[in-house]
């Protein structure tokens, strides 16, 4: 179940974390200090630079669309690496601080020399790349399950945690995310796939796409279904974006008989627990 700390720490990070269309806030008055913690999230559909303080509370954060990876593959290396560093020149701005090291993550099962451009984007950008770690261990890092399954369901990708006692012991990840979602919604209504992107996030939409929708949320529950075989499971934790999708618990649920929930800003999960990752002890 969800912690008062995970949704106060979602919810703080929801107010301070700034979408890049929107007109950019004002300056800090005072810098943080102490060490920070900064985390990279390169998702399918969207990038996600989170700060975090040394007691992993939420400092200020960017995110936007974008298409620069592609299932945990970096598709376009030079407007990855403009895109993070332009995000990182706005923070540092507003915060008076430099970023100088971040951690990152990749979707389970992903090659270790793709894996490996994703560091390298990290630090063209202009930051030590600290560490890379698999998207749902990342948010597990923030959930905090002790027993049960963490379910990333990011734009491409749905990926899976199996935590037994506080461990990862089981990861894996296939195909079926967010972009799924909007390649139907734009196939069902002979739309662009950008309208489709844009009805799929609209919540007074998605009870109307639901129906749609449905066909393709049971097919993330049966990948989550035939990895979580042979476990013993009390609970189902949805993270990214697309779990916040109208209904979502609620299909995987049904499907797998497992209780499932979702917490508030899911998209955030992910690239906090990124940053969690980034221990400032490991430098100086």
């Amino acid at each position: 179940m969800q912690s008062p700390a995970l949704l106060e720490t979602l919810n703080r990070a929801a107010e301070l974390f700034h979408w890049v269309a929107d007109p950019e806030p004002a300056l800090f008055d005072n810098p943080p200090q102490g060490r920070l913690k900064v985390g990279v999230d390169l998702g399918t559909a969207y990038l996600t630079v989170a700060v975090l303080d040394e007691q992993d509370q939420p400092v200020t954060g960017e995110y936007q669309f974008a298409q620069v990876a592609r299932d945990g593959l970096v598709v376009d290396f030079v407007g990855a690496v403009d895109l993070v560093r332009s995000m990182k020149d706005r923070i540092e701005r507003r915060i008076g601080r430099e970023l100088s090291h971040a951690a990152s993550g990749f979707p389970p099962g992903v090659p270790s020399v793709e894996v490996q451009a994703t560091s390298h984007v990290v630090e063209a950008a202009g930051m030590i790349c600290t560490g890379l770690v698999d998207e749902p261990t990342a948010a597990n890092a923030l959930v905090q399950l002790k027993n049960g399954v963490i379910v990333d369901v990011g734009g491409g990708t749905t990926g899976i945690a199996v935590v037994e006692n506080g461990k990862v012991v089981h990861t894996a990840d296939e195909a079926t995310g967010g972009t799924h979602f909007s390649l139907v919604i734009a196939g069902a209504h002979d739309i662009l796939f950008e309208d489709a992107e844009t009805m799929k996030i609209d919540p007074a939409q998605q009870p109307v796409l639901f129906p749609v929708i449905k066909p393709v949320l049971e097919k993330v529950a049966s990948i989550v279904a035939r990895h979580i075989e042979g476990y013993q499971v009390p609970e189902i934790a949805l993270v990214g974006g697309t779990s916040a999708f109208y209904r979502a618990a609620e299909v995987i649920e049904e499907y797998t008989g497992i209780p499932t929930w979702v917490p508030p800003h899911p998209a955030l999960v992910t690239p906090i627990g990124m940053a969690m990752n980034n221990n400032p002890e490991d430098y100086r």
